[in-house]
């Protein structure tokens, strides 16, 4: 049996990789998305993720939620031939923001594929990982979506529905979402925005309460994500208040300037024809800088977002958000519930912000 030294090792040097898998496969198909298919995984493309953010309230208390699967291949010569195979690696991470606690909960795991312990389903979404669970059912443009995780070790646990509102989004053009200069760093991306939660959630050893709110789901794969001059990246999604959705993201270089850009923005109106933009169109500004005691990594906890639809303001809801995950998938990273301001200071939504890079250089 491998043991998890050994298989982050080999995730490790399947990273290492990644340059040359861009090279030598083509650019993400272009072909149409087809659902319930495309829920699920995609053995065949080297990195993939599911990833749901949002927002749960009860009386006057907000809380944020995260929990996130990564499925990646891990590049073993031979592995498909052995019984106790490991040529796919499940890892997850989870996470609460407490912000009346001013702290952030969060835990991660990792196993192979297998063995009842970790899976992602061919078929749709259905992920576990050890007991957490992501998991999709009813049709397509509604889906129903079971969010599971607990920790002893953070001291939180959740069990959330999470329930479309809206029809899935396609991100980049009919789902193909550039992400370089090099139209081989693209990956498959849709979005799930505006979906009403309800569930309960707990935090140490407290009985669980009942909540309700709004998240977001994301699902993404691809061979080759990140140009060799890219460390990482910002990334917004944002459920705004009128029911519209908005997603901004920036590839950045080590000296902070923008190497790539896009998103997209949705009307509330059902039958609204959703804008993507391009890389000219999108500008991400710093403002001010939180420095984390754990990393002394400097992230801008708020940001001024120029895009087609508006010049926008992200506020986190609280600076430490960052999450250390280097026992599952080798980074550190951050990731937190933030407000959206519009160019008059009015508040207009709500979403996550992630950060990546800033510890060190994202390797995907």
């Amino acid at each position: 049996m491998l043991s998890r030294r050994r298989l982050l090792a080999a995730l490790l040097a399947a990273r290492g990789s990644s340059e040359a898998l861009a090279t030598s496969r083509p650019p993400a198909s272009s072909v149409a998305l087809a659902f319930p298919r495309d829920f699920g995984a995609h053995p065949q493309s080297r990195i993939e993720w599911w990833y749901a953010t949002g927002a749960l309230e009860a009386a006057a208390r907000t809380w944020g939620f995260q929990i996130t699967f990564f499925r990646a291949t891990t590049g073993i010569a031979g592995a498909e031939t052995s019984a106790f195979r490991a040529d796919q690696l499940v890892f997850a991470h989870a996470a609460v923001t407490d912000l009346a606690g001013a702290r952030l909960l969060h835990d991660q795991r990792i196993a192979r594929r297998g063995f009842g312990i970790a899976d992602a389903s061919t078929e749709d979404t259905r992920l576990v990982l050890r007991g957490w669970r992501l998991e999709r059912a009813g049709g397509v443009g509604a889906s129903r979506y079971r969010a599971v995780a607990a920790s002893e070790t953070a001291g939180f646990r959740f069990d959330l529905a999470l329930e479309a509102t809206q029809a899935v989004l396609l991100q980049g053009v009919e789902g193909l979402s550039q992400k370089g200069p090099d139209r081989a760093q693209s990956s498959l991306y849709y979005s799930e925005p505006q979906l009403a939660v309800r569930g309960t959630l707990a935090l140490g050893r407290a009985a669980p309460i009942a909540v309700i709110g709004r998240a977001w789901l994301d699902h993404e794969w691809s061979d080759s994500l990140l140009d060799a001059s890219a460390v990482g990246w910002d990334w917004i999604g944002m459920n705004l208040d009128d029911g519209a959705t908005l997603t901004a993201f920036r590839l950045r270089r080590a000296d902070g300037t923008t190497l790539w850009a896009g998103g997209s923005h949705r009307a509330a109106d059902a039958r609204a024809v959703p804008r993507n933009f391009t890389a000219a169109e999108v500008a991400f500004q710093p403002m001010r800088i939180w420095t984390s005691p754990a990393t002394r990594a400097a992230y801008p906890v708020q940001w001024q977002v120029t895009t087609p639809v508006g010049r926008f303001e992200v506020v986190t809801l609280q600076d430490d958000q960052e999450l250390d995950s280097r026992n599952a998938s080798g980074s550190v990273y951050w990731e937190g519930l933030s407000k959206l301001l519009d160019a008059s200071g009015r508040p207009v939504g709500r979403g996550y912000l992630e950060m990546t890079g800033y510890v060190a250089r994202l390797v995907l």
